[in-house]
């Protein structure tokens, strides 16, 4: 991997929360969800920030609101220095030229009535990054190749394309806006397991030759940990974790963090035999009526009565390597172990 440079990308407090609302005539605000709620990091030039956490936890409205895709309540996004919210016209298209988005689903992010030599040529003509129509095809033609696709791949229709060509031909459409930054929005998670490992080492060949930043997003530790320098991983809205992916894998110590590594299998069956599996009870709360005190308390098995009336800030903790939000820190480990060689967990602990 390439070594992260300077700052490229700043978020600062970042809060979306849509409204919502009742009444077909007369609609009346009723309440907000509070998908993003107080989210800060950093990610320098060639750097992958891995961003990881349940379906419905704020993940995607991040991507989006660095997009300005969404609106942000609060906060700040600072790309390059420049705030984004600001940003209009011009300048704004500037900037999503700049920061571009895979999606999910290959196919629904293509149009079916296009070619792919039309849909990767249209991001060309908008921002006219090349002059004459052979200029552009040529253009085309190096993109399928840098993707590991055909160049007489141009003329046919996503429909006659598998699953992870589909997501090659999104990449070769990002990356003819000539990008510093991809907002990869879970772009294996729809694909087979041979051939997620085949996007993701395609990605990291493309970050090594184009000097790409990448936010990846993801639901799944395992994907994240083969193509991220650093991680965070959220929860209701907010980052509980963040840091190293080595120092997080290695020792995590958050509650959250601990039970979705436990949920990641390993290949070796001895090891898979020794790992202990944490299962979290209870809901997951609604973002409409979030809980006092700390998000995960009400799932949490090491949970304080202090969990419940004070919210932990992201911070340095004792027994933590990395910042994270959690009053239990250097007790995680220990009472909530990853090992049935360690020793079993304590229920019901009290301080």
């Amino acid at each position: 991997m390439t070594m992260p440079g300077e700052v490229l990308l700043s978020v600062e407090g970042l809060e979306v929360h849509f409204p919502v609302t009742r009444g077909i005539v007369f609609e009346r605000k009723v309440g907000l969800i509070k998908a993003v709620d107080g989210v800060d990091f950093v990610l320098r030039r060639g750097e992958t920030l891995g961003l990881v956490g349940e379906s419905g936890c704020g993940k995607s409205t991040v991507g989006r609101a660095i997009l300005r895709l969404v609106a942000p309540t609060a906060g700040r996004i600072l790309f390059e220095g420049q705030e984004v919210g600001g940003l209009e016209g011009a300048s704004l298209r500037a900037l999503r030229r700049r920061v571009q988005l895979i999606f999910q689903d290959p196919y629904a992010s293509l149009n079916p009535r296009m070619s792919v030599g039309e849909a990767i040529a249209e991001p060309i003509h908008l921002h006219r990054l090349r002059q004459g129509k052979t200029a552009v095809q040529d253009r085309v033609r190096e993109l399928l190749q840098l993707v590991g696709l055909s160049s007489s791949h141009a003329g046919r229709f996503p429909h006659e394309f598998s699953g992870g060509q589909r997501q090659r031909i999104g990449i070769a459409r990002a990356l003819a806006c000539e990008p510093d930054l991809l907002v990869c929005d879970e772009p294996v998670s729809a694909l087979d397991v041979s051939i997620q490992a085949q996007i993701v080492n395609l990605l990291q060949d493309l970050q090594e030759r184009l000097g790409l930043s990448y936010l990846f997003i993801a639901h799944g530790l395992n994907v994240i940990k083969h193509i991220s320098h650093r991680v965070a991983v959220m929860y209701m809205g907010q980052i509980v974790e963040t840091g190293e992916k080595n120092a997080l894998y290695s020792s995590p110590a958050h509650p959250y963090t601990r039970a979705l590594l436990s949920a990641v299998p390993v290949p070796d069956p001895a090891v898979e035999r020794a790992r202990r599996r944490i299962i979290l009870e209870g809901d997951v709360p609604s973002p409409m009526d979030p809980p006092p005190g700390c998000r995960f308390a009400g799932r949490c098995p090491i949970a304080l009565d202090a969990c419940r009336r004070e919210t932990p800030v992201l911070a340095m903790r004792e027994g933590a390597d990395h910042p994270l939000a959690c009053f239990r820190s250097a007790d995680a480990a220990r009472l909530m172990p990853l090992m049935r060689s360690d020793p079993a967990p304590v229920q019901g602990d009290a301080p």
